[in-house]
């Protein structure tokens, strides 16, 4: 898996050499003298780009094509309508057609120059502009004060149209009115075509820097200038180097620094977390993880996004700490930062941010109980984001005038990618057979459809599970220790008492008892065949391996005493086989599951007293607890003699509540 890991991750990442300097406006230049290896042209900046965009298409003139067949269309339409509407009237027909032909002269000297429609686009703050004419497919410049709009054109009508009777002038205006058309017609398409050419052939340099030439030198301040002289050097060398370098030696610098870093993450599984080190589906998850995030990197760097702090990095030690825990998570966190600073721009910035943010994300979950610590989470991300973005462009700039805060943006976006990790985190419990603190808070509701057929089937066994789950987490709590688990493990440890709970004294409501009928070899069984079932069952119900682990080791490999007393009491003569009597096993081999055993043992016991009191407790808590520990049943959980006084000491407490018992000093008050 290390070796399908380190593969996947080194064949898709970018492979051309990486720029070995880092540098930063406003900074001093700490390195060597840097000479130019090559000559290279120094790229403007964007706002010189934007600058420079913005003068050519303010110069760029729009384009207005003359539209010959206005002309014909608009005269030909004045000629039938003038003899429609002069048809009937009494002037004579030469008169007729002195006003006609004067009309249709001066018609034509307006669209011969032309007429405009002016747009407010063009316009701006002045009423004239200038523009392109394209007659003939012969563009000449223009303006709009020499050519007609529709009303100057009717305005030169008015003034200079001959006509003796006022009556007459004015129907032939109101005529020639509805014949005044553009004929300079905007060319928007062409105008956008010779836009982008103008735009495309801006160039995006200024000034060379000659091979030999010192780009900056040793202490010299980073100014604007030199900070866009070191850019420049850096693309263009990243250019070359793409076709020069040696992709081969690139990957396999990149497999030893990937190889390196998944190996020290095998070695801190295996000093400290070896049941991971030991569980490949474990293993496979945390591998699959890291390797997840390295792809969306590489995916981002080769779609050339605007910024890759669009990436979600903080999903990483989320996810982590609510499955495993804050050391994994830390340690995850850092090894996948450090791998990916070598492939980000600004890698030390990059790592700063992603370092500390991660840092938060896991301070912030210390335990995942409730829906709405991810978004609290999620704020207190953006917000360990927000105030490296202020320190970082305030020791950049300097001033907080010139901070750029759109460039904030991709931050908050990536924090609300990491509200992902929620639905990640219930597929890969799903997946790889992880429980969560979320999934044993859901397992420990009452409501929960096997816990009460429990209490419906056999309440004295429930009732029991409850005490036995207070007992227990109190315990754990107290020593260290995981206590939502053995909370769940102590609720679920005897539901296997659900298939005969009748043959367990805590169910029983009678004085009668159906063991009085069976041989104490049976009776034995019928006891010991509760685990069985409660295995069964709860693997049934697809309960985590982690909690059904309560249910196997709760009575280790202890023999059913009571039975095996009675039979050996009344049955001297016959052959016993121990193995009948004895719980299969295994025994305890956490922390969790050893107090669960003395829990359990401890309440079960605690019911038989007859007169419960301080002094009677605390025998039976003593005599239990000591009676484990010489039976060998505590050998494989790391509980040591502090811890097991500890547990004695709240065992004691608790019952004393439990039976009302007065303590001493309280009996003389």
């Amino acid at each position: 898996m290390m070796v399908l890991c380190v593969l996947v991750i080194t064949l898709y990442l970018p492979k051309q050499p990486r720029f070995r300097y880092e540098f930063e406006k406003g900074k001093t230049w700490l390195n060597k003298d840097l000479v130019s290896p090559f000559s290279y042209a120094i790229l403007k900046t964007n706002p010189q780009l934007a600058t420079d965009k913005k003068d050519a298409l303010n110069n760029v003139l729009p384009i207005y094509k003359f539209e010959d067949d206005v002309l014909t269309a608009q005269t030909e339409g004045f000629n039938n309508e003038f003899d429609v509407k002069w048809k009937s009237n009494d002037l004579a027909e030469g008169e007729k057609q002195q006003y006609k032909d004067q009309a249709l002269k001066m018609l034509e000297t307006v669209y011969k120059r032309g007429i405009i429609g002016l747009t407010a686009k063009h316009q701006k703050n002045a009423k004239h502009y200038e523009f392109s004419l394209l007659r003939n497919n012969v563009s000449e410049k223009s303006n709009s004060q020499d050519v007609f709009t529709a009303e100057s054109a009717l305005d030169f009508f008015k003034n200079n149209y001959k006509a003796i009777d006022l009556k007459v002038k004015e129907t032939i205006l109101d005529l020639v009115e509805s014949h005044l058309k553009p004929n300079l017609i905007f060319d928007e398409e062409l105008t956008k075509v010779v836009e982008n050419s103008t735009v495309n052939s801006l160039s995006t340099t200024k000034g060379m820097v000659q091979k030999g030439e010192i780009i900056v030198s040793k202490g010299m301040y980073v100014d604007d200038e030199v900070y866009q002289k070191l850019l420049s050097f850096r693309e263009t060398y990243e250019a070359q180097t793409k076709s020069v370098g040696d992709n081969k030696l690139v990957f396999l610098g990149q497999v030893f620094l990937v190889g390196f870093v998944i190996s020290l993450l095998m070695v801190f599984l295996y000093l400290f977390r070896k049941d991971i080190f030991a569980d490949n589906r474990q293993l496979l998850l945390i591998l699959l993880v890291v390797t997840s995030m390295l792809l969306a990197l590489t995916w981002a760097i080769k779609l050339q996004l605007d910024s890759l702090y669009l990436i979600p990095f903080c999903i990483v030690p989320i996810i982590i700490r609510i499955l495993f825990d804050t050391r994994l998570a830390l340690n995850l966190h850092l090894l996948v930062i450090l791998i990916a600073g070598f492939f980000v721009p600004n890698s030390f910035e990059f790592v700063f941010y992603q370092t500390t943010a991660g840092m938060v994300a896991i301070y912030s979950i210390k335990n995942l109980v409730k829906r709405e610590q991810l978004l609290i989470s999620a704020s207190f991300i953006l917000g360990a984001y927000f105030v490296s973005f202020v320190g970082i462009a305030l020791l950049r700039e300097g001033d907080f005038s010139q901070i750029e805060w759109t460039k904030f943006l991709p931050f908050v976006f990536s924090v609300l990618l990491s509200l992902l990790a929620y639905p990640l985190i219930y597929a890969f419990e799903r997946v790889f057979g992880i429980t969560s603190d979320v999934a044993l808070i859901e397992l420990t509701n009452t409501n929960n459809k096997l816990l009460r057929e429990l209490a419906f089937k056999a309440p004295g066994t429930f009732q029991h599970s409850l005490q036995v789950a207070n007992l227990a987490e109190a315990a754990i709590f107290k020593i260290g220790g995981n206590a939502l688990l053995v909370r769940a493990g102590a609720l679920y440890h005897d539901v296997g008492k659900m298939e005969n709970p009748q043959y367990f004294i805590e169910n029983q409501n009678t004085a009668l008892s159906p063991h009085d009928k069976l041989p104490y070899e049976q009776s034995a069984q019928i006891i010991i065949k509760h685990v069985h079932k409660g295995i069964e069952i709860t693997r049934k119900h697809k309960l985590p391996e982690s909690v059904i682990d309560f249910i196997r080791t709760h009575h280790g490999n202890t023999r059913v005493d009571y039975f095996y007393q009675s039979f050996l009491k009344n049955s001297p003569e016959k052959f016993v086989d121990e193995n009948i009597f004895r719980y299969p096993g295994p025994i305890p081999f956490s922390k969790e599951t050893g107090v669960l055993m003395l829990a359990d043992s401890v309440e079960a016991a605690s019911r038989s007293l007859k007169n419960p009191d301080a002094q009677s407790i605390s025998d039976l808590v003593e005599r239990i607890i000591d009676y484990k520990l010489e039976q060998n049943q505590l050998d494989d959980c790391d509980l040591t003699l502090k811890d097991l006084e500890t547990i004695k000491l709240i065992f004691k407490t608790m019952l004393m509540s439990i039976y009302h018992v007065r303590i001493d000093y309280l009996q003389s008050v």
